[in-house]
């Protein structure tokens, strides 16, 4: 039956039937982050360099009504020509998105599911998403979080995007069970920061170690996933108060306009990046690249374990 709906590309098709160890890549970036052509430029080199680390990319997306594991370059167009007409496609959308045979993007949390449907374990992004500012009001929280509940895939991000109310989203990934691990650091990165003011209860120091907690967590049997907190590299990362005032003004306005939902991460991205005057988007392409590698290491590791 699922291989109706399914469709693994032939190099991660060899990559699965071989042992070899594979990172998801999600297509949100692709199609809402950046303008065309260096969406496309930049998920071809975020694949590059999982192969220069040793690793085979799957980069995730729905076409044409297939859940796809692994896009061809030709898919990858498709996604970063249609830009922001491509639906972002969470949990709720996949149903309407596959029956009508439609194009879509992965957010994480659907690159989480094709993923674990394909038997990938490791998956690299930009940030996650989690509990709106205001969300006592509004219960805007994104489905990342309640994925991240059910899902056992590893998520490889640089904390949650600093647009959300941080320490909500860490006490429900808590009152769900999702372990936060800090790469070398106990303070929940904030994207374009790495700093936060929120403290983590664990720092993990290796690849090899995140690969064993990993398998011990799933050999238990402890559903989910684990978000693992990889702060922007130092030379990337972006002033504190600065960020913080571009983020406040972008929030005051996206509330004024009465933007929330689905709708209203990408207008706070984009209006950042107005007010940053672009460097919100270099550090946001950085820290992509950084967890790529990072998640690349992480899958070598976490798949010399299961040999």
């Amino acid at each position: 039956m699922l291989e109706n709906y399914l469709e693994i590309s032939e190099e991660v098709k060899h990559a699965l039937n071989n042992n070899k160890p594979i990172v998801a890549l999600e297509s949100t970036i692709i199609s809402h982050g950046m303008p065309y052509s260096q969406n496309v430029e930049t998920a071809l080199k975020v694949e590059n360099i999982v192969i220069e680390n040793g690793a085979i990319p799957a980069t995730i997306a729905i076409i044409n009504g297939k859940l796809k594991a692994g896009l061809l370059h030709d898919e990858i167009e498709i996604l970063g020509r249609g830009g922001e007409s491509i639906p972002k496609v969470s949990r709720r959308d996949i149903p309407y998105i596959v029956a009508n045979k439609l194009n879509g993007a992965s957010t994480v949390s659907t690159t989480m599911i094709i993923a674990s449907l394909a038997g990938i374990k490791i998956f690299a992004t930009g940030g996650i998403g989690g509990v709106h500012r205001g969300a006592e009001n509004t219960m805007d929280i994104s489905a990342d979080l309640l994925e991240l509940s059910n899902t056992n895939v590893a998520v490889v991000c640089a904390g949650a995007k600093s647009i959300l109310d941080l320490g909500l989203t860490l006490e429900y990934l808590e009152t769900n069970g999702v372990p936060v691990l800090g790469y070398k650091t106990k303070e929940l990165p904030a994207f374009y920061t790495r700093k936060s003011g929120f403290e983590l209860d664990y720092a993990v120091n290796s690849p090899k170690e995140f690969a064993e907690i990993l398998k011990t967590k799933w050999d238990l049997g402890l559903k989910g996933g684990v978000i693992i907190a990889n702060p922007i590299p130092e030379e990337f990362s972006m002033d504190y108060n600065v960020i913080t005032k571009a983020i406040e003004e972008a929030v005051e306005e996206a509330k004024k306009l009465g933007i929330k939902g689905k709708k209203s991460t990408p207008f706070l991205l984009d209006k950042i990046q107005k007010i940053t005057a672009g460097d919100s988007l270099k550090a946001n392409i950085e820290l992509v690249f950084n967890n790529t590698r990072l998640a690349t290491k992480i899958a070598k590791n976490f798949h010399e374990l299961n040999k």
